[in-house]
């Protein structure tokens, strides 16, 4: 898995549950459980939640690097202020 999230391009970002889905699994949620775990050496931050937001606790830390690479963000809301915009900078493999 972490393997897969390493391959994900600049400027683009995959939700949690399509890279499960890549891997032939619903478990969005174990795979938010490995990145918590394992996946500082990889760009974590291109792996964000449904809807498109960045990874929880890490909107700030996140930033930067979408800004960098030219992931399209919009305002939000939320208390992240910024969602990714899906429909411009999903991965699709």
């Amino acid at each position: 898995m972490l393997a897969m999230v390493a391959d994900i391009p600049a400027g683009r970002v995959a939700t949690y549950g399509d890279v499960a889905a890549l891997l032939g699994s619903r478990g969005a949620r174990a795979v938010g459980q490995v990145m918590a775990r394992y996946g500082s050496d990889v760009p974590w931050w291109r792996v964000v939640r449904a809807g498109g937001r960045p990874p929880s606790g890490h909107a700030a830390s996140a930033r930067p690097h979408y800004e960098a690479e030219g992931v399209q963000l919009r305002p939000s809301d939320d208390a992240d202020g910024y969602r990714i915009d899906l429909a411009a900078s999903r991965w699709r493999p």
